[in-house]
C-alpha cells in the first residue's frame, strides 16, 4: 500500500490569491446590495412625505411646492361643492388665496361647505387632484392643532359649522 500524499492539480491547496479575489467578490456583491436597499429605503420615504402648506403657502413656502405631493389645508367655499361621475370638485381658500380641488370619489361622513377639510394630492396645473380628504371631526383633533383650527376659521359662512 502506497501512502504517500498526491500531488495532483485535484489535492493541491488553494493559492493565497484566489481566497483573496472570493473574499473581494462577497465584499463588492455586499456593497452592491447595501447600496440598492439603501436607495430603495430613501426613495420609499421620500415619495412618503406629503408636506403640511396652508392654501396661501402653495409656491411661496419652502416644501410647499407646486411639484410635489401636498397636504393642504383650508376651508370649503360655501356653494362650491359639486359631484359628477363619481368625481367631487370644491373650492378651499385659506387667508383669502383659494384653489380649486378635485377628489376622485365621495368624501362622504361629514364632509360639507365652510369646514376645515385638509386635502392630500399634488397640483395639476391650477387644480388640486386630491386622493384622500380629511375632515376635522373630533376633539382630539381640536385640542391638538387649536392653533391651526383658529387660523382656518377665518372664511365667513352662512352656515354655522359646529
Amino acid at each position: 500500500m502506497d501512502l504517500t500524499p498526491r500531488t495532483s492539480s485535484d489535492n493541491a491547496p488553494l493559492a493565497p490569491r484566489t481566497k483573496a479575489k472570493k473574499k473581494w467578490r462577497y465584499v463588492a456583491m455586499l456593497v452592491v446590495v447595501v447600496s440598492a436597499g439603501g436607495f430603495i429605503v430613501s426613495q420609499f420615504l421620500t415619495s412618503a412625505i406629503d408636506f403640511y402648506c396652508n392654501v396661501d403657502e402653495i409656491g411661496s413656502r419652502v416644501g410647499c411646492e407646486e411639484d410635489r405631493r401636498l397636504r393642504v389645508q383650508g376651508n370649503v367655499v360655501e356653494g362650491s361643492i359639486s359631484e359628477s361621475a363619481n368625481k367631487t370638485t370644491f373650492s378651499l381658500v385659506f387667508n383669502n388665496k383659494t384653489i380649486d380641488v378635485i377628489y376622485d370619489g365621495d368624501p362622504g361622513g361629514i364632509f360639507q361647505e365652510c369646514i376645515p377639510v385638509v386635502a392630500h394630492g399634488r397640483l395639476q396645473g391650477d387644480t388640486f387632484e386630491a386622493n384622500r380628504i380629511e375632515v376635522r371631526h373630533s376633539n382630539e383633533y381640536e385640542a391638538a392643532n387649536a392653533d391651526r383650527i383658529s387660523e382656518s376659521e377665518v372664511a365667513p359662512c352662512s352656515q354655522q359649522v359646529g
